[in-house]
């Protein structure tokens, strides 16, 4: 439960639920918010005009050279299949082997979404306080970006012109 709103669940997906399918949901949630924080200041930084520098494989072809968006993935100059299976087996490996939470092997964390396995970068040093309130601010960021990036990728496909952004 977040401040303003409290208790929100209007799709009743947590009647008759107990605390470990709650907090089950909560880490899906969390992840998914950090993915699409990701994707949002991906999204922005390319749009930008700031790739990597060098070229993506051994043919010659340069980071810039592939489009933006969901045109890298699904279009007439989408990133080559090959390519596109190694980014789903980093991602598969990161998910496997490292970004590991109690429910996949690694030891419980102090909550859900906790990936720090046995690594401290500080935040055992905050207080109680300061811990929720960073918790839910990564968990409202990530709701944020959920649905910024859902409304990048609509105004992509409906070809509109943004402010700031621009033609997508």
């Amino acid at each position: 439960a977040q401040p303003p709103l409290g208790f929100f669940d209007p799709l009743g997906l947590l009647d008759d639920a107990d605390q470990e399918r709650f907090d089950r949901l909560r880490y899906v949630e969390i992840k998914h918010g950090r993915i699409a924080q990701l994707a949002f200041l991906g999204q922005i930084t390319t749009r930008g005009g700031i790739h990597l520098s060098g070229d993506i494989d051994y043919s010659g072809h340069s980071f810039d050279s592939y489009p933006n968006g969901l045109a890298a993935l699904f279009g007439d100059d989408a990133i080559p299949g090959f390519g596109l299976g190694q980014i789903l087996a980093l991602i598969g490996g990161l998910e496997l082997g490292i970004m590991k939470d109690s429910a996949n092997g690694a030891a419980p964390g102090d909550f859900p979404g906790d990936l720090r396995n046995g690594w401290d970068f500080g935040w055992d040093k905050l207080s109680d306080q300061s811990k929720l309130s960073k918790r839910g601010i990564e968990l409202n960021n990530g709701r944020a970006a959920m649905m910024g990036i859902l409304g990048l990728m609509v105004h992509e496909q409906l070809g509109s012109n943004m402010p700031i952004i621009g033609q997508l």
